[in-house]
């Protein structure tokens, strides 16, 4: 206590080391944005969508944000209130007055979550059904194999100088039927395949390279050959599971050019981080020449598509039929 009785004094040392806090905390802010584009801040972090379907994500994101900025502040606001207008008196130390069983408070801090909650499960579930729904008859149709510690890419097509059929192919018998009922007929089809250290000759990126036409619906059919995997196309703004014995599939729409990087979003051991990929969308007469490229290197054929469906799995697939 200060000599005139007062406690003031051993509040300023606090109140100046919070007034410094939050003025280094206000430059560090401003100082980290100063490269910052501004016209990317809408996306909240999210890089430029590459498909049709990407913005229906990024939508779901943003809307997110929205809904959870509006709570903070409300929260914050209450916060800021009780801490103003319901701090203690210097000249009055008794208990202020407690509220206790207040129903109309408690049904609303019970009731709002709920709505909250709600809501956002309403968007997101019919953002998800949209966005996981497969189209009949794709027109590319790839299976994309994870594997320890790299990925391998099987191109279902009808290449010229490749036979047979991919239907019967048994490197692909982990993939279910429902999936081959939508394969092209006579699809011989071709492969590429990498490993940690093969590299991309035009950007120099890690990782193999995936080869996508421009505008034109790309079904992923996603399997792998040892543990969990994630398939993931950072500006599609999608990914997925690869899981052995259990067979995912999902279609995007290349609407932009360029080469873009992917990798796996799943901790799957100790050179996940080296499990790094490329994909490169040009147009639909580009990616046929690249398919009989890979034809002529010898690369006809299908690389083993990973584990057999699981028992629970075709279970599964027979109560669908």
């Amino acid at each position: 206590m200060s000599p005139n009785g007062s406690d003031r004094s051993p509040r300023r040392p606090m109140r100046r080391k919070l007034l410094q806090a939050m003025t280094a905390g206000l430059v560090l802010a401003t100082a980290t944005g100063c490269s910052y584009n501004w016209e990317d801040f809408p996306r909240l972090g999210m890089p430029t969508p590459t498909t049709e379907e990407a913005p229906r994500i990024l939508s779901l994101w943003q809307g997110s944000w929205a809904a959870a900025l509006a709570v903070g502040v409300l929260v914050w606001g209450l916060i800021l209130w009780s801490a103003f207008f319901h701090r203690r008196s210097r000249t009055k130390v008794e208990v202020p007055p407690q509220t206790r069983y207040n129903m109309p408070i408690e049904a609303l801090y019970t009731v709002v979550p709920l709505i909250i909650v709600s809501v956002l499960f309403y968007f997101t579930a019919r953002d998800e059904t949209k966005l996981l729904s497969l189209k009949p008859k794709p027109d590319i149709t790839v299976n994309v194999v994870g594997f320890q510690w790299s990925w391998g890419f099987n191109y279902v097509a009808d290449v010229p100088g490749s036979t047979g059929d991919a239907k019967t192919d048994p490197n692909l018998a982990a993939i279910p039927d429902r999936f081959k009922a939508d394969f092209p007929a006579n699809a011989g089809g071709v492969y590429d395949v990498g490993t940690p250290g093969t590299r991309n000759p035009q950007t120099n990126n890690p990782g193999p390279t995936l080869w996508l036409p421009k505008g034109k619906t790309v079904r992923f059919v996603l399997t792998s050959r040892d543990v969990i995997h994630s398939f993931w196309v950072v500006p599609f703004l999608m990914k997925q599971d690869v899981i052995p014995g259990h067979t995912n599939a999902f279609q995007v729409t290349p609407n932009k050019e360029g080469t873009f990087l992917g990798k796996c979003a799943e901790l799957c051991g100790v050179d996940h981080s080296r499990m790094l990929f490329n994909v490169k969308v040009v147009s639909p007469e580009r990616y046929e020449a690249h398919l009989k490229e890979l034809a002529a290197k010898g690369q006809t054929g299908y690389v083993p598509a990973g584990i057999e469906q699981t028992g629970h799995e075709k279970n599964r697939e027979t109560n669908n039929l």
